[in-house]
């Protein structure tokens, strides 16, 4: 069988289109982002070694992405839209009337997204910070977002009756510190295993505890 021919007018090589193929590109530079970015360290990598790692040429990394940064950025940016899907997926799941499950509920979303791979958590919360200009505010972004559905869901609850009702803003932004704080012990501990459960109830309890106080 051939490996040429087209499909819908576009040409074929080896079953797939150009657009296949290109995809498969993208995707092998984003998972040399991924693995080097976390192991050898964002500052300590060139476009040279992302393109030997990932099978391409400097020109086809150029025709993916800017630069580095650019690299860096869509990586935090696909985590981070994981994560929150995955956190308010879990929060519907529940009535409102049913807080203290909610709540557990987005921890735990929240934290199996974030320590599934210590290579993403690293890009996200070590790998991100102090870059430039640009990455710090789609990392202020992520952080707002995360914000606004704690916000959110905190006044949501108080309408109903079930906690104080007062302003929620400075509590959900110092919530999303507190719990990022507690997944960066994902990549400093050996028995992340071990202790998964225990740092996952305490990311509740805060919760919770800011929640209620009035």
């Amino acid at each position: 069988m051939s490996s040429g021919g087209t499909v819908a007018g576009e040409r074929v090589y080896g079953n797939k289109t150009a657009a296949e193929r290109r995809h498969e590109r993208r995707q092998r530079l984003l998972d040399a982002g991924l693995e080097l970015f976390a192991t050898t360290g964002y500052a300590n990598t060139t476009v040279q070694e992302l393109c030997g790692a990932a099978g391409v040429s400097a020109r086809t990394f150029y025709e993916e992405f800017d630069n580095r940064e650019d690299l860096l950025v869509e990586l935090h940016d696909q985590l981070n839209a994981r994560a929150f899907d995955t956190v308010v997926t879990a929060v519907a799941a529940f009535p409102v009337e049913q807080f203290d499950q909610r709540a557990a509920a987005g921890v735990r979303a929240y934290f199996e997204v974030m320590t599934a791979d210590p290579r993403w958590a690293r890009i996200a919360l070590v790998e991100s910070v102090g870059v430039n200009d640009a990455v710090d505010g789609h990392r202020r972004a992520a952080i707002d977002r995360f914000a606004e559905l704690i916000d959110a869901q905190l006044r949501l609850t108080a309408a109903e009756g079930l906690i104080p009702d007062r302003d929620f803003a400075l509590t959900a932004t110092g919530l999303v510190g507190a719990l990022n704080e507690l997944v960066m012990t994902y990549g400093s501990r050996d028995d992340w295993a071990d202790v998964a459960e225990a740092v996952i109830a305490e990311g509740t309890r805060f919760v919770l505890a800011v929640a209620n106080a009035s």
